[in-house]
């Protein structure tokens, strides 16, 4: 089930998250967040995009948000997405159902742009955000640093004034 996010879930988002930022350069957080600094930024979030959760049997399996792209006054229609998924819970379509919900809500607000800024390689997320729509607008080379190693970015693009048909990989006029 898909439903809004709630202070309650903080621990478990917590737990999904820091999986990522010890076994995975999709963040480039490199410490472990603590409880304080990610109860902080989940309220913020919440406060002012939509936030998700995929719950079953009282357990997250993933979270999507929405958040600011950039501070300055002409981004305000554009929007970052974002997508965790507990690692126990991939390639079970959560991610496209979360994704979805998580489009319509932020066409809903009337957002005109939304970005999915991806670690690459990352074969998962680049299939997931095409599936939807996205398209690859930029290669970011060496820009982040973890594991050793420099890590390239992906930003994908969506344009939502129009509505999304996923079956088809089109967009409908």
């Amino acid at each position: 089930m898909i439903r809004d996010f709630q202070t309650k879930d903080i621990q478990q988002l917590l737990y999904i998250y820091n999986h990522y930022v010890l076994h995975s350069a999709v963040t480039f957080d490199d410490e472990l967040l603590s409880l304080e600094t990610f109860t902080e930024k989940a309220n913020k979030i919440n406060s002012e995009y939509p936030f998700i959760v995929f719950e079953e049997n009282n357990q997250i399996l993933g979270y999507a948000y929405g958040s600011q792209f950039r501070p300055k006054p002409a981004y305000k229609n554009t929007v970052e997405s974002t997508i965790y998924l507990r690692h126990s819970a991939i390639r079970k379509q959560i991610g496209t159902k979360l994704y979805t919900r998580l489009i319509e809500l932020l066409r809903e607000q009337k957002f005109h742009i939304v970005l999915g800024v991806l670690t690459l390689p990352n074969e998962a997320s680049e299939k997931l955000h095409e599936k939807l729509g996205f398209k690859k607008v930029a290669h970011l080379n060496e820009v982040g640093f973890k594991f050793g190693k420099w890590q390239d970015v992906g930003v994908y693009q969506l344009k939502l004034n129009l509505p999304l048909n996923i079956t088809t990989n089109t967009r409908l006029l």
